[in-house]
């Protein structure tokens, strides 16, 4: 059967992600302002520039003939279908996505999602500070980790000065809540 007419990926996009940015059955994408407004400018410029640009380049390669040797042609349609691919991902986790502000949320004493949250590892003596944010936003070498990571969950409506225990993938640890606060 031609290539043309077979559909390569039937799945959901949600099945190919890694577990670190899939999210719970039932549960809403949350995520700050920041976050929903840097999935929406990836989506604009796939959309805008990348696309059409690319769309340009595999009518020319198409335009030269023989497509079965032609390079710009073959990578230039599975590029195509990556980027079509990540549109449609983005897509959905934006129409999925629950917008919280950090700066409005009740209780600003307790750790809830947006809360930037500083303690001490009882073990090591050693302090962290941690913004919780979304799924698709997290990122551990700029100090923010998803709302679903285990120590996420485990700061959950802590407050400062409460010592929360949870198991990490080093073993079972104890941390001192030191400071919250919503920036």
């Amino acid at each position: 059967m031609n290539k043309a007419f077979v559909k390569e990926n039937d799945g959901d996009d949600e099945e190919d992600l890694s577990p670190s940015l899939r999210l719970p059955p039932g549960s809403k994408n949350y995520m700050t302002r920041r976050g929903y407004e840097a999935l929406r400018a990836e989506l604009d410029l796939l959309v805008r520039i990348e696309r059409p640009k690319l769309v340009e380049t595999v009518a020319w390669a198409a335009g030269n003939g023989d497509r079965s040797e032609n390079g710009d042609y073959i990578y230039g349609k599975k590029r195509l279908r990556e980027i079509d691919r990540r549109i449609r991902f983005l897509i959905k986790r934006i129409e999925n996505a629950d917008v919280v502000d950090p700066e409005r949320q009740q209780g600003l004493e307790q750790v809830f999602f947006g809360a930037t949250v500083s303690f001490c590892d009882l073990d090591t003596d050693e302090a962290q500070t941690w913004q919780i944010v979304g799924v698709d936003e997290a990122d551990a070498s700029h100090g923010r980790i998803s709302w679903i990571s285990p120590l996420a969950r485990a700061l959950l409506k802590a407050k400062e000065g409460d010592v929360v225990r949870f198991v990490s993938p080093a073993g079972p640890r104890e941390l001192e809540v030191l400071e919250v606060r919503y920036v």
